[in-house]
């Protein structure tokens, strides 16, 4: 196959008549002060590969010049060093030392401090959207000369509308309900001719989908929740492109993707990355195939592919101001590829955040990655955080399950006596359910109590809490579990909606309850360095009720959840290694002062969360 794939670039190279170009390089500019001084520039343009290439500017120079297979492509390595100032410049491409084409790059000044980013942390609670979803500030850019898939609000899988403006319009709100940071699923180019919307399928790497805005359109939206003193999260995704994607038309190698064009879909067995015993056929069953058939999956061992990904994430990094990013399908790339993204995004910005999808409830699987973590394979890798699946999973079960010796409420203490497992569980993100699972209304049965419960735990243990859009409303999804209706539109989103979680209008007594009491916890939580990165201490559930405490040196967060249908008084004598002689507290969602604390009554089905005196 490889011998014909050279053979065809060869009669193409030599019967083309068509006039040399440069329609493309990628990345699209630079920024001088990186750490690392090399660029690798991507350029594409006909017969591109047969020219000289040259370029006369002060600080910078080219290092190296590699040409792969493709007459189109050619791959520049620019050293710019520390003398080297912002600006622009022609390279230059001469064929029979003729110049015949010029391209102007332009290099940019970083912002102040850019290297020294502050990630995300214990402080900080993450809204998730699907932006497609979730609020259409633009209707006019549902439909796009040029893009295929056209608006169809009446398709559950279809595109809605939904874009980065109506975003930009909602911070108030989230600011309000206490989130501090915001995560979008991606919002890069999706040109596929259906399911689009959910952003999964990358047809261009350097540019946001036009139903959704555009680059300088994200960049303000980046800006915007800066100014609101929040965070925001890109999602990326280095395993899989969309069958659409421009490089499909023209692959720059034999080897840019994986098993091309004979594909398997992945075996999906993700412990071949831990397993001691496991096969190399397994471990390529599971990294080389396919995620779906319309998701060509990318070759990492290939280094020029490794490298234009890594330079991607970096150049969002740089051109948002990005403060964290979440890597989707985090262990079916090469994870020697992964580990050199990790250091390399560290390396440029130390205190930067970013988070894995490892889909496991086994810890051991999801330790595997987070840095710090000893592996008995001598793998090292330096990512911050993971999706902590393993408790996500107890959660639910923890909440419905009865409570037996090893069941209910003991599932969630034994799922977080597991943090042994972790370097640094306190790094972890926490949530009760995404983009990709039911909804923790849908997942609890729709039990008003139980979630009050769960989302009590989620704000006051250890992590980074998540929530999922429309949580605050009690959206769900009874009876299925399509993706198409997990992500439904939110409500209030698009003109003439009856319902608008915005306003209130149209909401029912619980919803607006659900919100009031999220709004009330998230906000206190704010506020709270204790439960933002205090010790946890916890004691194994009896009768029903697990209690655990948040403490530092400034304070002591006790916590109280009781599955019971009835009140049950509590002895706290038991939890004197951390009450000390305490003798009152201030319960913070009912705002009642508790003025004895030796018997402590707990109303049923409930949490409490009080503050130590």
């Amino acid at each position: 196959m490889r011998k014909l794939y050279l053979f065809l670039f060869s009669i193409a190279f030599s019967i083309s008549t068509f006039a040399l170009n440069v329609d493309r390089v990628e990345p699209t500019c630079w920024w001088v002060g990186m750490k690392n001084p090399i660029v690798q520039l991507m350029v594409h343009g006909q017969e591109i590969a047969a020219t000289e290439i040259s370029l006369n500017y002060p600080g910078v120079k080219i290092n190296s010049i590699s040409r792969l297979e493709n007459p189109n492509y050619v791959f520049i390595d620019l050293n710019i060093s520390s003398e080297a100032k912002a600006g622009t410049f022609p390279i230059l491409f001469r064929k029979n030392k003729k110049e015949v084409v010029s391209y102007t790059y332009e290099l940019k000044n970083r912002e102040p401090d850019s290297a020294n980013r502050k990630g995300f942390d214990g402080s900080d609670v993450i809204y998730l959207i699907t932006p497609d979803r979730f609020v259409n500030g633009n209707p006019a850019n549902d439909a796009v000369v040029g893009i295929k898939e056209l608006p169809d609000r009446a398709d559950k899988n279809g595109r809605h509308g939904g874009d980065i403006q109506g975003i930009k319009n909602s911070l108030d709100y989230l600011s309000k309900l206490g989130f501090t940071s915001v995560w979008l699923n991606p919002v890069l180019e999706n040109n596929m001719t259906r399911v689009s919307y959910h952003g999964y399928s990358t047809t261009d790497f350097y540019k946001v989908d036009a139903r959704f805005g555009s680059n300088e359109e994200y960049r303000e939206l980046a800006q915007a929740i800066h100014q609101k003193g929040m965070k925001l999260m890109m999602d990326m995704i280095f395993n899989h492109i969309g069958s659409e994607h421009w490089w499909m038309k023209d692959l720059p190698s034999a080897d840019w993707l994986n098993q091309y064009p004979d594909y398997k879909i992945s075996s999906h067995r993700r412990t071949v990355n831990q397993d001691p015993h496991a096969s190399e056929a397994d471990k390529r069953a599971m990294s080389d195939g396919w995620f779906d058939n319309t998701m060509p999956d990318m070759n990492l061992r290939n280094h020029f592919m490794a490298n234009y990904l890594i330079q991607n994430s970096i150049w969002w990094t740089e051109y948002l101001g990005l403060d964290g990013i979440r890597m989707d399908t985090y262990p079916y790339p090469d994870k020697f590829a992964m580990a050199e993204w990790t250091k390399r995004m560290l390396d440029e910005y130390p205190a930067f955040y970013m988070v894995g999808e490892e889909w496991t409830t086994n810890p051991a699987i999801v330790s595997y990655w987070q840095k710090g973590k000893v592996n008995q394979d001598g793998y090292v890798s330096e990512l911050p955080g993971l999706m902590d699946f393993p408790l996500n999973s107890a959660v639910v079960r923890g909440l419905k399950d009865p409570e037996t010796w090893g069941g209910g409420l003991m599932t969630l203490y034994e799922a977080l006596s597991n943090d042994f497992q972790f370097p640094h569980p306190e790094k972890l993100i926490t949530f009760p359910d995404n983009h990709d699972m039911s909804r923790f209304y849908t997942q609890l049965g729709e039990n008003f109590d139980l979630l009050k419960m769960g989302i009590a735990y989620y704000a006051t243990t250890r992590g980074i809490p998540q929530l999922f859009y429309g949580t605050e409303i009690l959206m769900s999804n009874p009876g299925t579990e399509e993706h198409g209706i997990i992500r439904s539109d939110f409500p209030g989103g698009w003109n003439g909606d009856l319902v608008n979680a915005f306003t209130g209008a149209g909401l029912s007594e619980k919803q607006k309850q659900a919100r009031d009491y999220i709004q009330k916890v998230l906000n206190w939580r704010k506020t709270n360095t204790v439960v933002h990165s205090g010790e946890l201490k916890h004691f194994v559930p009896v009768d029903g009720v697990y209690v655990y405490f948040r403490y530092n040196q400034n304070g002591t967060v006790m916590v109280v959840l009781n599955k019971n249908n009835q009140e049950k008084t509590i002895d706290t004598s038991r939890f004197n290694e951390i009450m000390g002689n305490c003798t009152s507290g201030k319960e913070i969602i009912s705002g009642i002062t508790i003025t004895d604390m030796k018997n402590l009554h707990v109303p049923a089905m409930s949490a409490m969360i009080i503050e130590l005196k």
